[in-house]
């Protein structure tokens, strides 16, 4: 990655989640590997919790997001998802997807940068978030 991590907004991931995305990145064939990678960078630097703890403004796994593309200006609503959830999802982006793992953690009202293939950088700014599992008193979806 060219950025660093300390040019990266803190980010916020349940325990549930946590364990969960070990497992993908355990089974994830080699062909994913550099957004393995880049997934588990952020694991690293992210603060855990309960997800009974979890605020409801962060996007979780399974949460309905909007985000903005802050070099188009194009705003997109997601459903972030695990990637063998993806083909089910409406409008669902994978976890291991560039755009997935860089809302991943986020609270509304933050913007991150991100290195997606071809080297260049987006950055995403996130709007809101429809429905979080977590506050909907959902903590095993």
């Amino acid at each position: 990655m060219s950025t660093a991590n300390s040019q990266r907004p803190p980010i916020t991931v349940s325990s549930l989640d946590l364990d969960r995305l070990y497992a993908v990145i355990e089974n994830a064939p080699r062909t994913a590997l550099p957004y393995v990678e880049a997934l588990e960078t952020e694991l690293a630097r992210a603060s855990v919790v309960d997800p009974e703890q979890m605020p409801a403004d962060v996007a979780t796994m399974n949460s309905v997001v909007r985000y903005r593309d802050l070099a188009t200006h194009q705003e997109h609503r997601v459903t972030l998802v695990y990637p063998q959830h993806l083909a089910a999802t409406e409008n669902g982006i994978s976890v291991l997807a560039p755009v997935g793992s860089a809302l991943l953690g986020l609270r509304v009202g933050q913007s991150i940068h991100w290195q997606v293939p071809g080297g260049h950088l987006i950055e995403l700014e996130l709007l809101g978030i429809d429905y979080q599992p977590e506050a909907a008193g959902e903590y095993h979806r």
